[in-house]
């Protein structure tokens, strides 16, 4: 019986041992990845602010009527139906938004998408700056909705594409968190300035985030989608760093 439990007790040690050794390598292998992603950190937080201009232009758009109401009631001569009726029709608005936002993103990328996003947000601005009657003030209204209810997917969809593992819960609150600062933004500003001035204030998130594009890669998800390989490991490459070895990730995303 005893040598019976000593055998089986020699069974055991090389498993074990092999487990630790195991163990081991992975810590290695997340220690030398998270180096990779803290040396490349820039471009992703970079990538990030840009997004986030449509959550906070998602924001000023929701904030932009409170301030409002009575001065545009009056400029306008609008009634108490006719200027409820501009406030919840941006509600109308983001809902066709969203519903043809997942197609739009998936056929155009994601950079794509929140370009078509600010532009209709820049010309829903214009729209409501330049309004003299109620029906043009809708048609503004109606555009900068539509504009948000894309940004409402496709920002924290890009954010989540491009941030790396150990950051990605972190980075798409952000999200979040800049709706409610372009709401209470808007709120404020729009007590000391004038709607029409406001309207304008609302163009320069659409400004920025058109500016930003331009710096920032595609979502290495999407790339990879829709085929293009090359685009695919250059972005990833970008987000990561020169130096990273991307092997790994590039297998899991496709």
């Amino acid at each position: 019986m005893a040598k019976e439990i000593n055998r089986l007790n020699d069974l055991e040690k090389p498993l074990i041992t092999e487990e630790q050794n195991i163990v081991h390598k992975s810590d290695e292998y997340d220690s030398y990845k998270s180096s990779d992603e803290n040396g490349s950190i820039f471009m992703v937080l970079l990538s990030t602010f840009v997004a986030v201009c449509g959550a906070f232009e998602f924001g000023t758009c929701v904030g932009y009527s409170a301030p409002t109401q009575a001065a545009i009631r009056e400029d306008l001569g609008l009634s108490l139906a006719e200027f409820a009726m501009f406030g919840s029709i941006l509600t109308i608005g983001a809902m066709f938004g969203a519903v043809t936002s997942g197609r739009i993103a998936d056929t155009i990328g994601r950079k794509g998408a929140m370009r078509l996003s600010a532009v209709f947000c820049i010309a829903g601005w214009l729209a409501v700056y330049f309004s003299k009657s109620d029906v043009s003030l809708d048609l503004g209204r109606f555009a900068t909705g539509y504009g948000i209810g894309i940004f409402s997917y496709v920002v924290p969809i890009f954010i989540a594409e491009i941030a790396p593992k150990n950051l990605r819960g972190g980075l798409t609150t952000l999200n979040q968190l800049l709706i409610v600062i372009g709401q209470s933004t808007a709120f404020l500003i729009g007590t000391v300035i004038s709607w029409r001035e406001l309207a304008l204030a609302g163009l320069l998130p659409c400004i920025f985030l058109f500016v930003g594009l331009c710096f920032i890669p595609e979502s290495p998800r999407w790339l990879a989608k829709v085929g293009d390989q090359k685009e695919f490991h250059a972005a990833l490459r970008k987000l990561r760093g020169k130096d990273a070895d991307i092997t790994e990730e590039a297998e899991e995303i496709q």
